[in-house]
């Protein structure tokens, strides 16, 4: 009778622990990356009342009869099954689609294995999860597979440059650089020109709070060249910051196109902001051409001619018909070492022509007409459409035309633009702050973006697979630790010797299934309340046993 009482001892403890199991299970039905667990029962032992007996030829064989003491809790198993994944949108959290654990390293050294990403990192710029402990991986970009803790911030240094900027104004390129090599220098620089600056005082210069130099130049000082324009703006910005150099050092201006831009004498400061691109066309001046047929209607932008034309200078040339094709006058106009030069054929009807030399430049000249010039190089009465001569001058003998070239306008213009000055550090290594952006790839690449670096591999995780992964004890907090059933872990990169590849912005959820978990319960309460009428019964009879001494 004290068997049963026991044994119903050892079934309310048995399904005590097992209901303990099923509210741990549901407790953590929302927790990220937990693994549901069952308790297994078996039978204790027994006390055997009699023998199996074997069979004899007059009399059959019986069998063992045993009385047992109850159950017992065999085992608590963990369900290592994939669970379904959640989209967090959070870049940080990673979840592994298939085997594997992620690694991660406490205070203490001692290493715990999760399915939990909930990945973050910390002010030194170390890789952790959301309880502080270190990620591990491989340290490096190489990516070998590892147990090293992650700094995303291990990306190198910087080298040191000065402040830049790069601007193209009327086809000029002018290039403006600190000569520090700072962040101070990524400022933005603005010129003007003033009528309001005494004589003798070529600039002045203010400094905004955010650190923008506005500079305005003397519209009536003159500057000789580039190099004087650069002292006279960094006197100026020195001034105006108190005296002292500017953190960024000092400012160059360059623009060899543009040193063709100052005569001499150079140019004002209203000059240098203007923008005022126009060209002014060549002249040509002088006595009557062809004996007034001809004029001069224009050059183009780029004339270069310069000098004087005399009358054996500017000529036109009769070649007859031949072959087929008309007869034309070859007109000529030699500058120096230039010559301009055009075809006037027999009936063109066109008003002018262009006298074009090598280089592309031109004349526009009016058409003195092709017959007209036929009559002029006729010298015979009647005249009968042939010329005499085969060449004529333009001018008489002893008249000149003077020649000068196209100029471009002196406005530089750089009062257009705001020279914004990028790219100024001091170098050295990375930190933190600097990086604007972390990824974490399906090969478990961790990629930080950098301002100049650009996108820079900082490190890679790792994940851990074992032989037996129901071996591992939960520890809490996510966390399972290697037993002597586990294996030792396997380190492999994510996607590869079985394990699973990683996808970011996304969680792993729970594989507690409550269906299940409540379906556990009311068998477990079941249960119980049956053991509990074993005590209960087997109580009763032991008072029905006492009461026959009465």
């Amino acid at each position: 009778m004290n068997r049963a009482l026991y044994s119903g001892v050892a079934g309310l403890k048995a399904h005590q622990t097992k209901m303990d199991v099923i509210g741990n299970n549901i407790s953590n039905v929302n927790t990220y990356g937990y693994k549901s667990q069952r308790a297994v029962f078996s039978d204790v032992f027994y006390q055997t009342v009699a023998s199996a007996t074997a069979g004899t030829a007059s009399k059959g064989g019986t069998n063992p009869s045993s009385i047992g003491y109850g159950s017992q809790l065999a085992a608590i198993q963990t369900k290592m099954s994939q669970s379904s994944m959640q989209s967090t949108g959070y870049g940080l959290d990673v979840a592994i689609t298939g085997e594997g654990f992620f690694q991660v390293m406490d205070a203490d050294g001692n290493i715990f294995y999760t399915k939990a990403g909930l990945l973050d990192y910390d002010a030194n710029g170390y890789l952790t999860d959301v309880n502080g402990n270190f990620v591990l991986g491989a340290a490096k970009a190489d990516g070998t597979a590892a147990s090293e803790k992650i700094k995303i911030d291990n990306i190198g240094a910087v080298p040191s440059a000065a402040s830049k900027a790069d601007v193209t104004i009327n086809g000029i390129k002018y290039t403006i650089t600190s000569s520090n090599a700072t962040e101070s220098g990524n400022i933005s620089i603005a010129i003007g020109s003033s009528d309001d600056l005494p004589a003798g005082q070529k600039a002045t210069a203010t400094i905004s709070t955010t650190g923008t130099i506005t500079v305005k130049l003397s519209s009536t000082e003159k500057f000789t060249d580039i190099a004087s324009l650069n002292a006279a703006i960094n006197a100026a910005i020195t001034e105006a910051n108190g005296g002292k150099a500017h953190a960024a050092g000092t400012f160059t201006i360059a623009a060899p196109d543009a040193a063709t831009k100052f005569p001499t004498g150079g140019l004002t400061g209203k000059e240098i902001c203007g923008t005022d691109y126009s060209v002014t066309d060549g002249t040509i001046t002088g006595d009557p051409i062809f004996g007034g047929l001809m004029t001069i209607n224009g050059t183009s932008s780029d004339f270069i001619g310069s000098g004087t034309v005399n009358s054996t200078d500017f000529t036109a040339t009769y070649t007859a018909a031949s072959g087929g094709n008309p007869a034309f006058w070859t007109i000529s106009m030699t500058v120096g070492a230039k010559t301009y030069s055009g075809v006037l054929k027999d009936g063109e009807l066109a008003k002018s022509l262009l006298l074009k030399s090598s280089a592309g430049d031109y004349v526009e000249v009016t058409n003195p007409g092709f017959d007209q010039l036929v009559d002029q190089a006729d010298t015979s009465t009647p005249k009968d459409g042939v010329p005499d001569v085969t060449t004529l001058n333009a001018l008489a003998t002893g008249d000149s035309l003077t020649v000068a070239p196209a100029t471009q306008s002196n406005e530089l213009g750089l009062s257009s633009v705001s020279f914004s000055l990028a790219g100024g550090t001091k170098g050295g290594a990375v930190t933190l702050d600097q990086l604007t952006s972390i990824a974490i790839g399906s090969d478990g690449v961790l990629s930080v973006t950098h301002a100049d670096l650009g996108t820079v591999t900082a490190g890679r995780i790792s994940l851990a697979s074992f032989a037996n992964p129901s071996g591992l004890q939960m520890k809490g907090s996510n966390y399972f630790q290697k037993t002597t059933n586990s294996g030792e872990p396997i380190l492999c990169n994510p996607g590869s010797s079985g394990t699973g590849e990683l996808q970011s912005n996304t969680l792993e959820l729970s594989n507690v299934d409550l269906s299940s978990e409540f379906a556990e319960m009311i068998t477990t309460q079941r249960g119980f309340q049956a053991n509990s009428r074993i005590i209960t019964v087997s109580d009763t009879m032991l008072e029905e046993l006492i009461n026959l001494k009465r």
